[in-house]
């Protein structure tokens, strides 16, 4: 399923891009300024959804690699992190592809603003104090739920849930919010893999525009992580407070 395009639709797809692929390495959200855009430019909803993925997968691939080069990614909690994630995006992409077009725009919308407005109401726990020693899914029963939740949200809607990946990783993983970042970037790779197998078998891909976007978000996610390796918790944290707000501003807006 594909559409023209004409340079201006282009030059706003490579930006958006790049901006949400920074946005969501660091936080969330950046598909408050993708999916709204793809949906403008023409597309209907459910097929912004899916060629929205295609972006995510590649930022994400762009991100991991990234954070694992600086050292930042726990490379022994992937796995156990990656069961949960992976079930729960499988069970969200399917529904939204088979979640009609007129109820999918609402509840992108809703799924959104619940969670920006949760997230800033209590960053606090995305703050897990310093040398706090870090958990696995198996030793806590809320965090393989909030993993396996936030692979559902991933795989139906992917917009904010990096917002509910962190704060699984810090509240209940105990990561800190470089670690956290790291290791929400490969849930990500992981759900957005099975969901995007999942749009394109049922034709809700359009490849241009998902590949314009791909690769504004490979570049955003690159420099993010250059960024969030050199600075502190303390910077991260208001960055993150910073980006919750715009998040909000965004589902607003959408």
């Amino acid at each position: 399923m594909e559409f023209e395009l004409n340079p201006g639709g282009i030059a706003l797809l490579g930006l958006a891009g790049f901006f949400a692929g920074g946005i969501n390495t660091v936080a969330g959200g950046g598909s408050n300024l993708t999916l709204p855009l793809l949906m403008m430019l023409g597309l209907p909803a459910d097929v912004a959804n899916g060629t929205n993925r295609v972006g995510i997968l590649l930022q994400c691939l762009s991100g991991v690699r990234a954070f694992d080069r600086h050292e930042a990614l726990h490379r022994a909690a992937v796995i156990p992190i990656f069961i949960p994630t992976l079930s729960g995006g499988l069970a969200g992409a399917l529904l939204a592809v088979l979640l009609p077009n007129l109820y999918l725009k609402p509840v992108l919308l809703t799924c959104i603003l619940i969670m920006a407005i949760v997230i800033l109401v209590k960053p606090e726990v995305m703050a897990p104090p310093p040398g706090t020693p870090v958990r696995t899914p198996s030793e806590s029963r809320f965090a393989w739920c909030g993993l396996f939740g936030a692979g559902v949200y991933g795989g139906f809607v992917q917009a904010g849930v990096g917002f509910i990946l962190l704060a699984v990783l810090t509240a209940g993983l105990r990561y800190d919010l470089l670690r956290a970042n790291a290791l929400k970037m490969s849930c990500a790779l992981a759900f957005t893999t099975v969901a995007l197998i999942v749009f394109v078998v049922f034709d809700k891909v359009s490849w241009v525009p998902g590949l314009i976007l791909a690769l504004g978000a490979m570049i955003g996610a690159w420099l993010a992580v250059r960024i969030a390796v050199n600075i502190s918790q303390q910077a991260l944290r208001r960055i993150l407070f910073v980006l919750t707000l715009a998040a909000v501003a965004g589902g607003v807006f959408f």
